[in-house]
């Protein structure tokens, strides 16, 4: 019953807080495994390297995409269902969606294996680059069932009202991987292999904890004899569908700023792409980390018909949101020169190019936060099909158009300009959206 009642209290600010810090915290955490690789990837290997890690993430997202959606899609579907007070059906649906992922794991590693060298053998890239994607890619593959199980029990453990439990596994599991890293590449000399296994352990800590966790009949939620709804299946897979669209167009999209940039630049512009990507991923970790923290009261109250608890969350998320963009984008601007040279030394080509895609990118950074929230409240709401619309049109439609036509007027740095203007075309979208369903939800 405690979980149940932090549903009733008081929509505030501090109460909000509570559900959302601890998951702005683990998504940061979780941005910080990809960042640690980069980071010791580029100092201890070289700059090759860290353009490989880039060049492998559009297979990765293609390989979790499935689980992202039935994770963020049975995730509002089930907590709709614990506030319509039908909680054996719930945990049902649970069990059977867990299953569901691990059998998706298993399927998308057997493809990844069979495909990736065909993808980078087609890129064009120097031997040692392509070499590098190949071994960091095979080695990340063997952790796939894990990766998806980390997501699922990431945004259930939040749904059950373990935000914090949630945070610690992220916590432990980016020291692991910090402490791995250093320890493969540094003493072991595993080279780019290391930096994949050391990621692949540090994600299988939720996944571990997740599987005990969700055995006990405490919990909220936890593992019953699954009872198979094709309806279910079909709701949550509708409903998440935007974040598995997002996953797939990132994908795409990552990989043609990859083959622009290596025709614009080469390898080194790739590089730098890297480098800005986890700028921006850092960022968008507060807003997708605060947007998973609310999306269970969001579902709640709405299965519960509570218009007015929802207005004052909207009315409050939007405060949060607009503070964060703000300070997101002045830390990024005048931090530029530091964050870059993290990754890449001044006397590395790199860098300049990377300090100059920074302070234009950083302009998106006022625009992410409203567009992650939209698609992420439509979903909380069970409106799978309007958050695709926005998930689908912000990541590729937009992308897509901006880049097509600015890298041709502006050359490299329509390249940078690209992801500042496509987010404002989406943020149009998303309040033209917004104010369309606001009658409907009462939000």
């Amino acid at each position: 019953m405690e979980t149940e009642n932090a549903y009733q209290k008081p929509v505030t600010l501090k109460n909000i807080l509570k559900f959302a810090v601890p998951t702005i915290a683990m998504s940061v955490f979780m941005s910080f495994y990809t960042m640690v690789d980069g980071l010791f990837v580029s100092n201890l290997i070289s700059t090759d390297a860290l353009s490989a890690i880039n060049l492998t993430a559009p297979v990765i997202q293609l390989v979790t995409a499935i689980s992202t959606m039935l994770a963020t899609g049975g995730s509002a579907v089930i907590m709709k269902k614990m506030g319509e007070k039908r909680s054996e059906e719930a945990k049902e649906d649970f069990t059977v969606l867990i299953l569901v992922n691990v059998l998706v794991g298993l399927l998308m590693c057997v493809i990844g294996y069979s495909v990736m060298e065909r993808i980078f053998g087609a890129m064009n890239l120097s031997s040692e680059v392509e070499g590098y994607c190949v071994e960091y890619l095979s080695r990340y593959l063997l952790f796939t069932v894990p990766i998806l199980l980390m997501n699922n029990f990431t945004l259930y453990m939040i749904a059950s009202g373990k935000s914090t439990l949630s945070l610690i596994c992220s916590v432990a599991g980016g020291v692991l991987n910090m402490a791995l890293d250093y320890v493969f590449l540094s003493v072991l000399d595993m080279g780019i292999a290391g930096a994949a296994v050391a990621t692949g352990l540090g994600y299988s800590v939720t996944a571990v904890v997740g599987l005990f966790v969700f055995t006990s009949k405490k919990n909220l939620l936890y593992f019953k004899k699954p009872v198979l709804r094709f309806d279910v299946l079909f709701h949550a897979a509708s409903n998440g569908c935007s974040e598995m669209a997002t996953a797939l167009v990132t994908g795409i999209i990552t990989m043609m700023f990859n083959w622009t940039m290596l025709s614009y630049v080469g390898e080194d512009g790739v590089a730098a792409v890297t480098i800005i990507m986890y700028v921006l991923m850092f960022a968008s970790s507060l807003y997708t980390g605060y947007s998973y923290g609310v999306a269970p009261m969001i579902s709640y109250y709405h299965g519960e018909k509570n218009e007015q608890k929802l207005k004052k969350l909207t009315a409050v998320s939007f405060r949060v949101i607009a503070v964060i963009s703000v300070l997101t984008a002045a830390g990024s601007l005048f931090l530029t020169k530091p964050l870059v040279s993290v990754f890449a030394r001044p006397d590395n080509p790199v860098y300049d190019l990377a300090v100059t895609g920074n302070r234009i990118c950083t302009i998106a950074l006022l625009f992410i936060g409203f567009n992650i929230y939209a698609s992420g409240m439509f979903t909380a709401l069970s409106n799978g099909i309007v958050s695709a619309v926005l998930a689908f049109s912000r990541s590729f439609v937009f992308m897509l158009v901006t880049m097509l036509v600015l890298p041709t007027l502006l050359g490299v740095n329509g390249i940078w300009l690209a992801t500042p203007v496509a987010e404002l075309m989406a943020l149009i979208l998303s309040t033209g959206v917004f104010l369309k369903y606001k009658a409907r939800y009462g939000y």
